[in-house]
């Protein structure tokens, strides 16, 4: 698995502020909260029809430039059922290609191993990577944001996805565009994973709740913990969660913990998942190295795939 070189996380760092927490109420099972009822999934206007984009890279004018994307349909398409939609960002200095192939563990690693969990388990699911300016996501003046819009609209309208199963997951710098979504997209997104992210793509809104699961290595030196627990703190207040002060693993214990926060809205869980290693998105525990073995692919569907089709209360 690529590592990637995030040289300007340094100098942002000295920018963000740690939240505190308060009262510890936790639990290392990595249960969720209940989500809401099923209802009817809602399809989109390219359901029914004859697929008008494959997979590939397709080129898209959003705010004036040529963007570029990846899109990975599943073998087993069906255009009258609606599909799961799920966005992977690379991190700073990678790739769309790199997400979309998984770099050197290939298939394994595809979107952060979620689509061989996708394949493997025949969930109906569309994967898209998004290709960052200058390989990174600093999103000025919202122009990624912008082009996020433009490629959902593009490919919604080509193939039948369910509009209330979006989905965003980012390594570092694609995790703070992905946390950059959650904050503005609220109501489009269904739910985020943010690996190992900080806020440097910045949070325009950030009021609404959004299903959240937070992945964070305490040992990490590129984007210290304390960055993604402030982002994380941003959806225990939107959700409604009780306060609490989950546990994180010692150093040297070489383990994770997966807490979900209690109290929080019908719908919106939080989940946070702290583990002893650094700036990585698959750890492994007893080791301080990284693998497409990890146990975060895992997590991450269990915390996506819990959502029944159906539009949570509040959103819209």
């Amino acid at each position: 698995m690529r590592r990637s070189s995030l040289l300007v996380s340094m100098t942002l760092a000295a920018l963000l502020v740690m939240v505190p927490t308060g009262t510890a109420v936790s639990s290392e099972t990595g249960a969720t909260a209940a989500p809401p009822a099923a209802r009817t999934a809602t399809g989109t206007a390219g359901c029914g029809k004859a697929p008008t984009l494959n997979s590939g890279t397709h080129t898209i004018n959003s705010g004036g430039q040529n963007r570029q994307y990846i899109l990975r349909i599943p073998a087993n398409y069906d255009n009258n059922r609606p599909h799961r939609l799920v966005f992977g960002f690379h991190w700073l200095n990678g790739t769309a290609q790199e997400v979309d192939s998984g770099g050197s563990d290939g298939y394994n690693w595809s979107y952060y191993g979620l689509r061989r969990l996708a394949e493997s388990t025949g969930s109906p699911t569309i994967f898209v990577a998004p290709q960052g300016l200058n390989n990174g996501w600093a999103n000025s003046g919202g122009q990624d944001v912008a082009l996020f819009d433009a490629v959902r609209q593009q490919v919604e309208a080509a193939l039948c996805v369910d509009e209330t199963q979006r989905f965003s997951a980012g390594f570092s710098y694609g995790g703070a565009m992905t946390y950059a979504l959650a904050c503005t997209r609220a109501s489009v997104l269904r739910a985020v994973a943010v690996y190992s992210g900080a806020q440097l793509s910045g949070c325009n809104g950030g009021t609404e709740p959004v299903a959240y699961m937070g992945l964070h290595g305490g040992r990490d030196n590129v984007l210290p913990i304390s960055m993604g627990r402030q982002l994380r703190d941003t959806f225990v207040r939107n959700n409604g969660c009780a306060q609490q002060n989950p546990p994180e693993p010692q150093n040297g214990s070489l383990r994770h913990i997966v807490t979900a926060y209690s109290g929080c809205r019908d719908g919106y869980p939080v989940v946070w998942a702290a583990f002893d290693s650094g700036h990585t998105p698959g750890p492994v525990d007893g080791s301080t190295g990284q693998s497409w073995q990890t146990w975060t692919s895992a997590e991450v569907w269990k915390f996506f795939t819990q959502f029944e089709s159906g539009t949570p209360t509040g959103a819209r």
